[in-house]
């Protein structure tokens, strides 16, 4: 088993893991704050696309996490300095909540005749048939397709709600386009966010709540290939995998796959306390 004494920095989920919607995590303020008080380095990574950077950061601080805007890192920023790598004029199926992560980048309002391609993220009020079909046009032009993640489904209030992955696989197969992914599961993604720890990749541990914190779907699906493949990513990159039965946890989730997570705990307040004992910063 790993150990935990040698951690220097850490990234935290936060949908799930930190808190759900507008509720924090039962103890989550207070221990995030011991971290911080530490010599730990931390930050947090997460899939979310449903809002910006900004939007977040807001959020969480009113919540009562004491959160530095650039201690957040978000797959939407990943897929942003994509677009603009390579020059891009993207149809966006984003939230209006998540634009302010693109508006002085792109044009947000692009038409579909001038679009070049398709960038997919959490969307619930974009997924209708038209907007999906608008997509489908572009890409079906031979427009690249890039998905911000592939997350099969995320914990709301009222219980387990469809992620993007589900829409992005359906515009594959009607298009034949095969998207290339941004945020998590991707090692590219774990890679980018520890840039500035300035560590090795054994120095950091990753809390989240589901078994893809690991680059890996979860097995209550049938597609075992792909999940060897993402938990293979998630282990070349080194890190130690902490997993929280908290958000989108189900029990079980542990036991589901191969190679399992390194710690499981009941919350994040226990996966930080562990850290912090080890670490004799507690």
């Amino acid at each position: 088993m790993k150990s935990l004494s040698k951690v220097k920095s850490l990234l935290i989920d936060l949908s799930g893991t930190i808190h759900v919607d507008d509720t924090a995590i039962q103890g989550a303020v207070e221990a995030i704050q011991r971290v911080k008080s530490s010599p730990i380095k931390i930050r947090f990574a997460t899939n979310t696309t449903k809002e910006s950077q900004s939007y977040l950061w807001n959020r969480l601080n009113s919540l009562g996490f004491n959160i530095k805007i650039d201690e957040i890192f978000t797959s939407l920023t990943l897929a942003r300095d994509l677009i603009v790598e390579k020059n891009l004029k993207p149809f966006l199926l984003l939230e209006d909540s998540a634009m302010d992560d693109f508006r002085n980048y792109v044009d947000v309002n692009i038409s579909s005749e001038k679009a070049d391609s398709v960038v997919v993220g959490l969307a619930p009020k974009r997924f209708s048939y038209d907007y999906m079909n608008t997509a489908f046009r572009i890409l079906h032009r031979g427009a690249p397709l890039i998905a911000v993640h592939k997350g099969r489904y995320y914990k709301r209030k009222d219980g387990l709600a469809l992620g993007p992955g589900p829409f992005v696989m359906a515009l594959e197969y009607a298009s034949d386009v095969k998207a290339q992914v941004i945020g998590k599961p991707e090692a590219t993604f774990f890679k980018s966010a520890i840039k500035p720890f300035n560590c090795e990749t054994d120095e950091v541990a990753m809390i989240g709540d589901v078994c893809y914190l690991f680059l890996s779907f979860c097995t209550h699906f049938s597609n075992l290939k792909d999940v060897r493949d993402d938990i293979h990513g998630a282990q070349s990159v080194g890190m130690i995998g902490m997993l929280v039965k908290t958000g989108k946890y189900q029990e079980g989730d542990e036991n589901k796959i191969n190679p399992q997570p390194d710690f499981v705990f009941n919350s994040v307040v226990e996966a930080i306390d562990a850290i912090l004992k080890e670490t004799s910063n507690l």
